[in-house]
């Protein structure tokens, strides 16, 4: 089963604007229009068969929302796998991670530097205790701002890591945008047992003599494909990965099927149907 580990649908009250924000952002043009339609056609394009939709709430008023859309997303798309959200400012986080296990969420998507907090805030530190064995938790890391003050580094991953052994990370962007010395330096010959990494936003951005020795570094079992859509198109980035990054269709083929087992371990448990009932309102992803 091929699995891409990083996307983003937007609910189609906001897509429009959610694309707009992006391509600011960066200062580029994202090649889909941030719906789940257009998604889903491309997953199919490029031959994927299951793929990652990560929600990220801002502000803690947006946790809700945002996780009802991700769990309405799951339930109706079988092809979806949602993340939900979570913040350090919202109150009852037990409750509503505890809502998300029923509702089938099986992992957890925190982007500091959009949300607004550093990744190793100890206001964090009981959502990665509660988090451990029950959630896979999809971070941002790195910065094209490369200092220790960014607020999701290769360094505070560590500190994370080293506090919470038994959380199951995907370290986003194959450990640190923009600061892959970093990564480099602090996960290459260390074992952390529950860290893997995913290739998301680096093939456009990395030289390709860093992307391909950040392929050849990392364990390739520990690598799952990312397209980071709608900002780069599946199929592209598949063939992108192949031309900058050096790889065989074969191992191209064996990161894109990595995931699988990942999900495999932590579906015991997890109760898929759900009974609550949501609406159908989403906030950013």
């Amino acid at each position: 089963m091929f699995i891409d580990i990083h996307t983003h649908a937007f609910h189609p009250k906001i897509a429009r604007k959610a694309i707009a924000q992006i391509n600011s952002a960066y200062a580029m043009t994202c090649t889909g229009d941030g719906t789940i339609e257009h998604l889903l056609a491309r997953e199919k394009a490029a031959g994927i068969h299951r793929f990652v939709v990560l929600c990220a709430a801002t502000a803690p008023a947006q946790v809700i929302p945002a996780n009802n859309y991700a769990v309405n997303l799951q339930r109706k798309y079988p092809q979806v796998i949602a993340f939900g959200s979570i913040h350090p400012g919202f109150p009852n986080f037990e409750e509503e991670l505890g809502r998300l296990q029923r509702a089938g969420i099986r992992g957890l998507k925190i982007h500091p530097d959009f949300q607004g907090f550093d990744m190793d805030d100890k206001r964090l530190f009981p959502i990665y205790e509660y988090a451990q064995k029950k959630f896979i938790v999809q971070f941002h890391i790195g910065s094209d701002k490369n200092t220790k003050s960014a607020p999701s580094t290769p360094g505070k991953l560590a500190a994370v890591l080293n506090n919470f052994p038994e959380l199951a990370v995907i370290a986003g962007h194959l450990g640190g945008y923009q600061m892959w010395g970093e990564a480099v330096r602090l996960f290459s010959g260390r074992k952390y047992e529950n860290l893997w990494f995913d290739t998301s936003s680096v093939s456009f951005f990395a030289p390709g003599d860093t992307l391909r020795e950040l392929l050849r570094i990392w364990p390739e079992e520990r690598l799952f494909f990312g397209s980071d859509w709608p900002l780069f198109d599946i199929r592209e980035e598949q063939e992108r990965l192949r031309r900058v990054g050096g790889l065989t269709r074969r191992k191209l083929e064996t990161i894109m099927s990595n995931a699988a087992a990942l999900f495999a371990a932590h579906e015991k448990g997890v109760n898929i149907s759900g009974d609550e009932n949501l609406d159908d309102k989403g906030s950013m992803t």
